[in-house]
């Protein structure tokens, strides 16, 4: 009877803990989603940049002849007429596939080279490639831009996307860049810290700030800078006090 009570006993703890690790699991699960999708929309953005300033040099390269505002108005209605969407879509399907490709298991990344080589392997450049070609099949068609003009954006495509590509690589390593300086000051003001030079905490924190402005949310980079930040805060209002509890220290890297 005693080895039957303790077997339920055993029984309940086990339950209590698979339902603790579960609660953990989703936990961690919602977050690698919200992180996930957070970087999906930031490389959106960054991505579409790049893209409309190389359309913008493409277009120019293929039509030296013509004034800024034809220029405008070729982009706009290729952008009206399916590139928009095209070129949305596209990078939605590369940053899916390009995880598939190099192997992302958590949903999100963990750096910006990762973000680099999931763009390089989703094939961002064929799917803009295949956009361009319906936009101005479909522009062309709807007399918004003349046979020429699509004739001459149609043959000269590979400068565009030569333009596209060149744009990115200088994204990418302008944000390697940044995740790069941003640790390094992260331990430049560690060390300030630790010898007490609120003078020199200052100069490396302004720095922080800058590179953290437009930085991809990687987590682990940006979570450890917000830490500095809150931290470098509270000494500040605390009239550069150093004497930190230790519930407030628990507090800072929990936030």
């Amino acid at each position: 009877m005693k080895k039957l009570f303790l077997n339920k006993k055993i029984k309940k703890e086990c339950k209590k803990i698979e339902n603790i690790i579960n609660e953990n699991l989703e936990i961690k699960n919602k977050k690698n989603n919200e992180i996930g999708k957070e970087q999906s929309n930031f490389l959106n953005s960054i991505l579409g940049k790049a893209i409309n300033g190389a359309l913008d040099i493409g277009i120019r390269a293929l039509l030296p002849d013509f004034i800024e505002d034809q220029v405008i108005n070729i982009k706009d209605n290729l952008l009206n007429y399916g590139l928009k969407d095209g070129i949305k879509e596209t990078i939605n399907d590369t940053i899916d596939l390009g995880k598939s490709a190099i192997g992302i298991l958590t949903g999100n990344f963990e750096n910006t080279n990762q973000m680099k080589e999931a763009v390089k392997q989703g094939g961002l450049i064929d799917g803009i490639s295949s956009a361009l070609d319906f936009a101005i099949d479909k522009a062309n068609s709807k007399g918004k831009i003349d046979k020429n003009v699509a004739s001459l954006l149609s043959n000269g495509k590979e400068i565009i996307l030569n333009n596209v590509e060149s744009n990115i690589e200088k994204t990418f390593e302008k944000q390697n860049k940044k995740e790069i300086n941003l640790s390094k000051y992260i331990s430049e003001w560690k060390n300030n810290y630790n010898n007490k030079d609120f003078e020199k905490m200052e100069k490396t924190y302004s720095k922080i700030e800058k590179e953290l402005k437009d930085l991809a949310p990687i987590e682990k980079i940006v979570k450890e800078a917000r830490a500095v930040e809150n931290l470098h805060t509270l000494i500040k209002n605390n009239g550069q006090n150093f004497n930190i509890n230790k519930n407030q220290l628990e507090l800072i890297e929990s936030l």
